[in-house]
Order: C-alpha cells, then structure tokens, then sequence
C-alpha cells in the first residue's frame, strides 16, 4: 500500500476438498482419491486420482464428457495447488493444460449443472497464479506480479485482497490512476479496512485530486465511524484548504480523543481564531503552548489574537489586549529573534503604546534585517 508496507498473507484454499461432489460409477474411484487425500494429507492419494481421471479419458468423446473433463479439472487445478513443491513430478504444461480445460468448460451450456466443483477449480488455479505473483513481488518485479495478479482475479473475483496486490502493483509501478481505481474499489462494505481507506485517499493526493481523496476518506468513515486515523485525514485535508466551516464539526471529537496532541490543539485553534470564535482559540492557543512551549507558532498566534480584538474593540494604550499581545509577541520574538512579521507586530504596538526605546530596538533589527 501507498507509504506502508503490506503484510503478505499465508495463502488457503478458498474452497475446502470435499467429498460432496456428485459422483458416478466411472467416477467413484477418482472422489475416493480427493477424499483419501482429504483424511490422509498423502499425496499419493492425489496421484491416484490423477491416474483414476485419466483412465476415463480416452477418446474424443470421453474429452467431450462435461462431466469427466470437470473432475479431470478439479484434480489437475488440486494437484497444482497443493503440491507446490511439484514432489509428484508432474509435467510443466500441466498448468496450461488446466487452464485451458478450465477456460473451455466455463463456455460450456452444461456447466451449470456443476458450479462448486468449478468454483474451487477456479480458486484453486487463483491461488497458485497468486503464489507465483509472490514470487515475482519479492524480487520487484513487478510487471509479472501485476499479470499473474490479474489472472488470479479471473478466477476469483470476488477475492477481495486481489485488489489490493494489483493496486500495490500499480503503485510500485507508477500508475497511480489505476492504483487509486483498484484501493477505491477495496472501500465498498462494511468489512472494508481503513488501510484501504487511506492508501485509496493518499495515492488520490499523489494525483492532486484532494476531492477525490476526501470523498473515499468520507465513504470510508460512514463504514468505519470510530476510526481515529481516518478523522484524522479528514481534518487534515479541510486545514491544509483552509476550510474551516467544514472542519468544525470534527474537532470536539479529534481534541477528546487527542487532548494531549500540541499539534491538534493548535490546528483547532488556528480554526477557531480564523471563524472569529476568539475565546475558544485563546484556551486551545494556551492549551498547545502548555504541552509544547517551545513552539513559536501558537505564541506568535496567541499574541495576535490579543491583537486582532484589541483592533476589533478600538482599543488605545495599553488596554489588557495590547499588553497581553506585545508580552506573547516578545515570547515568540525569543524563540524566533529574525522573524519580520513577529517583529512589525512589536513595533506597531510599541509604537501605539509610546515606548520608543522597544520601539527603536526592534526598528534597527528590521532595518539589520533588511541589509543581510
């Protein structure tokens, strides 16, 4: 996933043997092999039943027989699956062999009468392009990755996780675009996970597209109300814009469950101070300068806001808003002795305060400042 490592999963088999499959006569021997293996886990079992099927084959008619042909796939896909290690010895076109019957039995009129047996051909085959893909993730290749990946999601495709290795394909690859379609695909139900929801929103932030990331971050919080993480993001994305009508509504929630977070205490104060909500950002200012003090951002912020609302109210002289301003101001001037807009700030309210010793010092470190 985007900015994260993914953890490969052990892979199963996405559809147990089972010894419920309908069964003839010609064919009893060949389920007693899969249910012989099933109770035994020998593989001589499945070489049994490989022999079994393959005896019933012998003519073009017999190739014909939907019904011998799905049992010929059921044992061909089980024996690529479990034996990866290939300790029976079985030839390397067997793997395109089943392909191919698999593909020619999924176009037959009949084969309806036969879906789960077809169906855990199918996962059977799925699994094994999967641990193949693997394979090729481990050395970075990711081009082989991505096309056996695809066509694992030909045979399984309901097999959600397919669309999170393709989407990590895409990424390593560079096609964000795609990368983005497959994670947003992964966000659709209420067993999605927020890992998707944030490698969907942050590859779209990758393209520029932050409507896009947001959307998928709101999606995923209707599935996931109580995560922190994606509450997170979304806050992150209306304070990176600016949008602090939006952002609003979401910071009693994000200050209760991050009360000791300087940076989150200062994002809400920023909000409320640009929504006019005054008091409200003074205590979050004072909150944030409590936890991290050594941060200029919020005391240069509070000592502003002491500013603006002795501008707002007309205040003259030194009214309690100018003198809180220019002592927060002189703080913030401390920690950062060079910033100019801290320093105008000083000035002006030296200025208006009749000061002209502060005033004349903080004019020669402009004029320094000016002439580096």
């Amino acid at each position: 996933m985007t900015g994260r490592k993914i953890v490969l999963p052990v892979l199963i088999l996405l559809f147990s043997s089972s010894s419920v499959f309908c069964q003839t006569e010609a064919l009893k021997n060949v389920v007693n092999g899969l249910a012989f293996y099933k109770q035994k886990k020998d593989l001589k079992y499945l070489a049994n039943a490989k022999k079994s099927v393959d005896s019933l084959v012998t003519t073009r008619a017999d190739s014909a027989d939907v019904e011998k042909s799905v049992y010929r796939a059921i044992v061909y896909s089980s024996i690529l699956y479990i034996d990866s290690l290939n300790k029976l010895n079985q030839p390397a076109k067997l793997f395109t062999q089943t392909t191919d019957l698999v593909d020619k039995l999924s176009a037959s009129r009949k084969i309806y009468r036969y879906q789960p047996e077809m169906d855990y051909a199918k996962h059977c085959l799925a699994n094994v392009y999967i641990r193949k893909a693997f394979v090729y993730m481990k050395s970075s290749d990711f081009i082989n990755a991505l096309q056996l990946f695809e066509a694992a999601q030909r045979y399984a495709p309901a097999f959600k996780p397919l669309n999170e290795y393709i989407a990590y394909s895409h990424n390593k690859l560079g096609n964000s675009q795609l990368a983005a379609k497959y994670y947003a695909n992964l966000v659709a139900n209420d067993s999605t996970k927020a890992e998707y929801v944030q490698a969907a929103s942050n590859t779209y932030k990758l393209l520029g597209d932050t409507a896009s990331a947001l959307s998928i971050i709101k999606k995923g919080r209707k599935l996931l109300p109580n995560d922190k993480m994606l509450l997170l993001d979304e806050a992150n994305i209306y304070s990176n814009r600016k949008d602090y009508r939006s952002l609003t509504p979401l910071l009693p929630a994000l200050l209760d469950i991050n009360s000791n977070n300087a940076d989150i205490a200062f994002v809400a104060a920023v909000c409320y101070d640009n929504l006019d909500q005054y008091d409200k950002a003074e205590s979050l200012y004072l909150h944030s300068i409590e936890l991290n003090s050594s941060a200029y951002d919020p005391i240069f912020n509070l000592g502003l806001l002491y500013f603006k609302e002795s501008e707002v109210k007309k205040e003259r002289g030194n009214s309690p808003n100018k003198t809180r301003a220019a002592q927060w101001l002189e703080k913030a001037n401390e920690i950062s002795p060079n910033d100019a807009n801290c320093l105008h700030l000083l000035q002006l309210l030296y200025a208006q305060a009749g000061n002209q010793d502060q005033y004349n010092k903080v004019n020669n470190k402009l004029k320094q400042l000016t002439n580096q």
